[in-house]
């Protein structure tokens, strides 16, 4: 098929307005915008100013008004407790005008900030569009985060109100999250006025009613009964949606926000173009709403779209074991699935030979999508034999909410390049800088950024933090936008995002890129996956430490594994990258998203003072890996700071 893609990029670049008024054509306006962008407003201007809509109106009842209401908009899969549920948007409406009104009897209004603080169950994605529908912006937390960081988001936020669960699972485990909400509460200067609790089965959670404690089902079902009518708060395009907050390296969260009009139009395209999924056809974000994936397409894009989304409570492995996407995919006939590189590494190493792949009846599946994390070309190629559809790379941040680079299926597929995250997505005019801020040469590593304006769909700034937001991404390299990754753009115009600018090392004055080091282990037949970091070095500056984790059932000779992961590097790089320290893990620390914990690993071996992350997922690893750092000899610090 040929690619559209190069004439809607330059249809883009010709005008930008026109190209995404034409988008803004999908979205329902109570009051269309009077201006499509406006540079005096907000930090870098504003999108749709002017306009009046509202997000759950154009997730829900557009569909139901166009005739759609009995198809299916949302299907509960949990491998936990083994319910199944499909939710028709008429369905869907019942359970989020009856949120909805609760929240209203509890004086949440338009404007109003609200916590989810939940698992992967139906009930988050309903609470967060019944903040939506009365305007009210809501902040999803992950669930099961420590109490100390549950308490900065409710104060940097000022909730009014917390939506709940008494628990969540985890293979082997009950999470219980009432005494983490209360902590909080208690460590908060803010208090909120009520806590909605969702009473799970697996555990029940006392509430503590004088602390304004409410009942989640009791509350809902005494609505639904009622059939109470909630309408949409019309909210302008440029209210904030939600607060996301990332980690910052102050200790202070950083809130991304989201506005709803360009949020929408952004989404909307995307479904359509870049993952080319049409109304009526399923699409599996294998996430979680915690995380910004799960915001824009676990929740946003697909209602958007008359898609249908899966919400999936388990893991790639273990639930019971690697053969759970697959069921999945074949069951609702998932049609593109996305999800992060490191879900198909684990899967890979638990069954290399994909021998329960063939088990399943995957011929309904068009594409595989990968973001979160660099996807090392060996797992995609692992990936590509295996499912016989196009695997795509394509990079994004918490920041801009969508795509910054991929390859767009709904325009027709470009030629792939292993280890690329393939073109520059409307919206988004990617350069690259040297640290001076000059253009760099096709084929240099330099620091990514974005011409500023971003397009719709990116953050508009931090929560009540204009100038942090000016500091932290727009000054280093004025007129622009710092992604704070490096990478390259060669003389095809292909995006190759190599590390984030700090993980880039300076070796004996050469810039080296510890991605590309990993891109060579990950070639090595029996590394499932690698971690490569910069660790202090009194001659070189800085030399690179690699941490490996071998694919289940090998048995050869951990040595000479090493030694020939070094020669490969050697012979691939070249002397210059000075890849002599190999150590073999038994699992890599990440965060709950995918992510590698690659700072923290080089904090612990330079010796440097470091605190646990929120989002780690299991903190016992640092711990090994603290053992294995110590036994090479390095005096690390092996013990982090309170938060």
């Amino acid at each position: 098929m040929h690619s559209r893609y190069r004439a809607v990029y330059q249809q883009w670049q010709d005008n930008p307005e026109a190209f995404w008024a034409e988008a803004a054509k999908a979205v329902h306006w109570f009051t269309p915008p009077d201006r499509i962008f406006d540079p005096d407003q907000g930090v870098y201007g504003r999108w749709f100013a002017g306009g009046e809509t509202n997000t759950c109106y154009n997730c829900i009842d557009r569909h139901i008004a166009q005739g759609r209401g009995a198809e299916r908009a949302l299907i509960f899969d949990s491998v936990m407790t083994g319910e199944k549920r499909v939710y028709s948007y008429d369905d869907m409406l019942v359970e989020v005008q009856a949120i909805a009104a609760v929240l209203a009897n509890l004086g949440v209004g338009k404007g109003d900030r609200v916590i989810i603080y939940m698992p992967m169950v139906a009930e988050a994605v309903f609470s967060m569009l019944a903040c939506a529908r009365l305007g009210a912006i809501h902040s999803v937390v992950f669930g099961g985060f420590a109490a100390h960081e549950l308490a900065t988001r409710i104060d940097d936020s000022e909730a009014k109100l917390v939506i709940s669960a008494s628990c969540g699972l985890e293979p082997g485990r009950v999470v219980p999250y009432k005494p983490l909400l209360d902590q909080a509460i208690d460590m908060a200067r803010v208090k909120p006025q009520a806590c909605l609790v969702l009473q799970r089965d697996q555990l029940h959670a006392p509430l503590r009613y004088e602390h304004g404690d409410v009942d989640f089902g009791q509350a809902v079902e005494a609505e639904r009964v009622k059939g109470t009518q909630v309408p949409c708060v019309p909210v302008a395009a440029t209210d904030p949606l939600y607060i996301l907050y990332t980690s910052g390296t102050t200790g202070q969260p950083k809130g991304v926000i989201r506005d709803n009009g360009g949020h929408m139009v952004a989404l909307a395209w995307t479904m359509r173009n870049i993952y080319g999924v049409s109304p009526g056809e399923t699409f599996w974000a294998a996430s979680d709403i915690g995380w910004v994936v799960g915001h824009s397409y676990i929740v946003y894009a697909p209602l958007l779209a008359g898609s249908a989304t899966v919400v999936f409570e388990g893991k790639p492995v273990g639930t019971p074991d690697s053969s759970v996407f697959w069921r999945v995919i074949e069951e609702h006939d998932v049609k593109v699935l996305f999800t992060a590189p490191t879900a198909f590494r684990a899967i890979r190493r638990d069954d290399p030979d994909g021998d329960l792949i063939y088990r399943h009846d995957l011929s309904g599946l068009r594409a595989l999508f990968l973001a979160g994390e660099r996807a090392d070309p060996e797992t995609l190629k692992w990936a590509e034999r295996m499912l016989k559809v196009p695997v795509v790379d394509h990079w994004w941040q918490t920041e801009t909410g969508w795509a910054i680079a991929g390859n767009p299926a709904g325009l027709g597929l470009l030629p792939a390049k292993y280890g690329s995250a393939t073109m520059p997505m409307p919206g988004h005019a990617v350069e690259v800088l040297d640290d001076a801020g000059h253009p760099v040469a096709a084929g240099t590593l330099g620091n990514i950024v974005i011409r500023l304006p971003l397009p719709p769909g990116c953050l508009v700034s931090f929560w009540r933090a204009d100038q942090r937001f000016r500091s932290a991404c727009l000054e280093e390299f004025p007129g622009y936008y710092k992604t704070a990754d490096a990478g390259l753009v060669d003389e095809d115009g292909y995006v190759f995002v190599m590390a984030r600018t700090d993980d880039i090392i300076n070796c004996a004055g050469h810039r080296l890129s510890t991605g590309a080091m990993e891109e060579v282990c990950a070639m090595h037949p029996d590394v499932a996956e690698c971690a490569v970091i910069g660790v202090a070095d009194q001659l070189k500056g800085q030399i690179p430490c690699g941490f490996l984790v071998l694919k289940n059932r090998v048995e050869r000779d951990h040595a000479l594994i090493s030694k020939e992961i070094v020669d490969l590097v050697r012979q691939e790089i070249g002397p210059v990258a000075a890849f002599r320290t190999v150590m073999i893990v038994k699992r890599l620390p990440k965060t709950r998203s995918g992510k590698i914990l690659r700072g923290t690993m080089q904090k612990m071996a330079d010796g440097l003072p470091w605190k646990m992350p929120a989002t780690i997922d299991d903190p016992a690893i640092l711990d090994e890996i603290g053992e294995i750092l110590a036994d090479h000899g390095y005096s690390c610090n092996r013990q982090a700071l309170r938060a």
